[in-house]
């Protein structure tokens, strides 16, 4: 009995063992090979063609004295704050007002989406039209309302390069954290609100002491996936609308390692601001982690 009680065990490992392969061999190749690879590149000096020269951590050192890399970090950082407030409390207003019955509703959802799906060519073009100091949108809407006093160079000056930037990259990326929110709405019961209400609970204590509480895990997962984007998917969108200009005022890391690398053929001090991002991003992401378990183990 004991033996014949082993042999399902030791098929159904079997099994999963064949089943998992496959997707461990591809992860190792194209993951952890890549990063492993990557970092011992970072303690070199390479420039892509010649023999790596062993640099130790002088790299990273440089790294610290970099005004431009501190710059475009400083940036990073600016970044992420405006874009994961803007997208959470945007996100949640635009999924409260999508959520209630509204003539049109399944438009007006489908609409709150479109930007999500569009290229981030088409959305660099599309905002640096309406950014155009000359004949843009933006300056020829201040100027239809009076307010023509207010029209400025959106792209071009460098004290608000970087939150015009901003302003395009929440646009793109509301309608996703709007459904987002959207499906956690959905999962509140009726009831709860019902009885506050036969309780004499307005429609502002109802959001405070039912809406938000329910809804803290998807905020804690709606911050994540924007602090993530902030940092690491920031690229195309700075890229095609300044290239990290007006001299690096919209500079980010990600901008600034390819420059390094691809113009400059310093692949090794580039790679070695890429472990110094994945670094801040696994911290911050590991904390709010942490921080949403001990929210859960206190409700």
């Amino acid at each position: 009995m004991s033996t014949s009680s082993r042999r399902p065990e030791f098929g159904d490992g079997a099994v999963a063992f064949v089943m998992i392969l496959p997707a461990a061999i591809l992860f190792g190749v194209f993951y952890l090979w890549p990063f492993i690879n990557g970092f011992w590149l970072s303690l070199h000096n390479w420039d892509g063609f010649s023999e790596p020269i062993w640099a130790g951590f002088s790299n990273y050192l440089r790294l610290a004295n970099d005004h431009i890399f501190l710059g475009a970090l400083r940036n990073n950082l600016i970044f992420v704050v405006a874009v994961v407030i803007l997208k959470n409390v945007l996100g949640l207003a635009l999924a409260l007002l999508l959520n209630r019955a509204l003539f049109g509703q399944s438009f007006f959802r489908a609409a709150a989406f479109i930007p999500v799906t569009m290229s981030f060519v088409a959305v660099g073009l599309l905002w640096s039209w309406i950014y155009n100091p000359v004949f843009g949108l933006l300056n020829a809407g201040l100027d239809l309302v009076g307010l023509g006093g207010l029209k400025r160079s959106w792209l071009g000056e460098a004290d608000i390069a970087l939150y015009s930037i901003i302003v395009v990259d929440v646009w793109k990326w509301l309608g996703f954290h709007a459904v987002i929110y959207l499906a956690g709405l959905q999962t509140i019961p009726a009831e709860l609100h019902e009885s506050a209400t036969m309780d004499g609970a307005g429609s502002l204590q109802r959001f405070w002491h039912i809406t938000v509480p329910l809804m803290m895990p998807i905020v804690f997962i709606n911050t994540i996936l924007g602090l993530s984007g902030a940092f690491v998917r920031n690229f195309d969108i700075v890229y095609v609308l300044t290239k990290g200009g007006p001299n690096h005022a919209t500079e980010v890391v990600l901008t600034y390692m390819m420059n390094k690398a691809f113009q400059d053929g310093a692949m090794s001090y580039a790679a070695a601001m890429g472990y110094v991002l994945f670094l801040i991003v696994g911290l911050a992401s590991i904390g709010l982690l942490a921080l949403m378990r001990r929210h859960r183990l206190e409700v």
